[in-house]
């Protein structure tokens, strides 16, 4: 892409490029374009979303319901590059250490320890029978409404926590870098689309898209003194699941 584009342009192609595999096109990571690009996250989930509902449709009839749900979760793993198991695997390995120190090494190992299986295992397993029980009547309005919701998650983390390791990894180039209209932005596209998808029923799946970045964010603040990379990978999967159990729960 030229460096003449608009620069909302270039940070729309540097979202995309940084959370998933799609062929955009390729640019620059400028010093603060990762920082720029993250009021587009939630515009990527819309994307994500909108694929994996298209798909399930596609194969709904002719498939059963679990087998289709996981045609979903295998296009949205490849999509992503397993961008966000890893960093959930990462996370909850770390959890194995007995000090910041510790956690943190274990964070930039890139072996999988047991708890680094358990908790991807557990995600997989999740999100695979949540989307199987997502109501057909509602399915593309949660499935949308999740994807944009997990991407938004990580805008609050990155404006109110500082990078548990200043200067190294992805993490340090969003953590306390994003800018109050860069969330403002992002968190009114979010609500807005979530709303027209889900209308009354988006009370609950906005509710649970905040709670899980503030409780997950005490949780990085105690545990790591801050957020890397892996942590906003993890509170997107969190995120997910939370948006499905609103969908398949019962009133």
């Amino acid at each position: 892409m030229s460096l003449r584009a608009p620069r909302f342009v270039v940070d729309i192609a540097v979202a995309f490029q940084f959370l998933t595999r799609l062929p955009v096109p390729q640019v620059g990571f400028a010093p603060d374009g990762l920082a720029r690009a993250v009021k587009f996250f939630p515009l990527v989930g819309l994307v994500i979303g909108s694929g994996a509902a298209l798909l399930e449709k596609l194969l709904a009839p002719h498939l059963d319901r679990p087998v289709s749900a996981l045609a979903v979760l295998l296009y949205l793993v490849l999509i992503t590059g397993c961008l966000h198991e890893d960093g959930l695997a990462d996370v909850a390995d770390s959890m194995g250490g007995w000090n910041v120190e510790q956690r943190l090494t274990i964070l930039r190992d890139s072996r999988i320890g047991s708890y680094g299986v358990a908790a991807l295992a557990l995600s997989l397993l999740s999100r695979a029978v949540l989307i199987a029980g997502l109501p057909l009547e509602h399915f593309t309005a949660y499935l949308v409404s999740a994807h944009v919701l997990c991407r938004w998650s990580m805008l609050p983390l990155s404006y109110y926590l500082s990078p548990a390791r200043e200067n190294e990894g992805q993490g340090a180039r969003i953590a306390g870098l994003t800018s109050t209209a860069s969330l403002i932005g992002g968190s009114l596209f979010t609500i807005v689309t979530v709303v027209v998808a889900l209308r009354k029923a988006a009370i609950a799946p906005l509710l649970s898209a905040m709670a899980v970045p503030l409780l997950s964010g005490f949780f990085y603040v105690r545990k790591l003194g801050g957020v890397t990379g892996d942590c906003f990978g993890a509170t997107n999967q969190l995120t997910e699941i939370a948006v499905y159990v609103c969908g398949v729960w019962r009133v």
